[in-house]
């Protein structure tokens, strides 16, 4: 089992609002180069998808579970037919996405006993496995601009992580680059 984290970042290692569903001013930043950097498997996730499961927070769910099941394309129905975790303290219903359920736990047990590839997205969620030292890849879709601010991935302060990079592949006018965790 592996944790695998998955992140449209910029530049300057912001992460926040990619989409513009957070309605920031400077939101949708990741999908402004057009459908080349964004669309379909960018993250190349292949059977990871089918097999794994994906980890998300409340808020990510919530925006996910409105978006994806209105698509109509051979990505979106695998990310539908995808097994879901929702990490929530507030959530109880999570019918609205197929194949969705709400983790029961604290995150890092949920993840210790997870006998599946795990992706995580969310910052909150992404921001305590990092925490927890769970995460075994990033796979960040960098996207060549320059915010300024915003919440960052990798907050001042966090630990120090050896990482080798596996790839590093142009997608658009973004760039795929995916590192696992060094050799201890």
């Amino acid at each position: 089992m592996s944790v695998i984290v998955i992140k449209f970042i910029t530049l300057d290692g912001i992460v926040s609002d990619p989409d513009g569903s957070g309605g920031t001013p400077l939101g949708g930043w990741a999908f402004r180069h057009g459908p080349e950097t964004s669309a379909g498997d960018k993250f190349r996730l292949g059977s990871t998808l089918d097999t794994g499961v994906l980890l998300l927070g409340r808020t990510t769910w919530q925006l996910f579970s409105r978006i994806w099941p209105e698509r109509d394309d051979p990505f979106a129905a695998r990310m539908n037919a995808a097994a879901k975790l929702v990490v929530s303290s507030t959530l109880t219903d999570a019918s609205a996405w197929e194949n969705s359920r709400v983790a029961e736990g604290s995150l890092a047990d949920v993840v210790k006993h997870e006998e599946r590839d795990v992706i995580a997205t969310g910052l909150s969620v992404v921001q305590q496995l990092m925490a927890e030292d769970l995460v075994d890849e990033y796979r960040l879709l960098t996207i060549p601009t320059i915010l300024g601010n915003g919440r960052r991935l990798f907050p001042d302060g966090g630990p120090c992580t050896p990482l080798e990079c596996l790839s590093v592949e142009r997608m658009g006018a973004g760039v795929l680059t995916r590192y696992r965790r060094a050799a201890r």
